[in-house]
């Protein structure tokens, strides 16, 4: 009968597709003060994927057109409104 025992390798990864890996120590060195769930959050946070370009530009396409709707339904409200108040003046004159 044979005694498997499993063996335990150690490596170091020095590069990955010719980029050396930032290390734990290194990035906790020039990161933000708080504490690590909050650096994790405010680095996803500030780096967009470059990917999603074409949806953020949809997304932000779809923002003005209904920013602009709403401005020109405020106007068109308030022309109406003016107009209303200057002939019920104009009748009670």
């Amino acid at each position: 009968m044979m005694n498997y025992e499993p063996q335990t390798v150690e490596v170091e990864v020095l590069a990955i597709d010719g980029v050396t890996p930032v290390t734990r120590s290194a990035r906790d060195r020039t990161s933000a003060p708080g504490p690590p769930w909050q650096q994790d959050i405010r680095s996803r946070i500030l780096r967009l994927d470059s990917r999603w370009w074409p949806l953020w530009v949809a997304l932000g396409a779809i923002a003005v057109f209904l920013l602009l709707t709403v401005g020109v339904v405020v106007g068109v409200v308030y022309v109406g409104f003016r107009i209303l108040s200057g002939i019920i003046r104009a009748i009670i004159r």
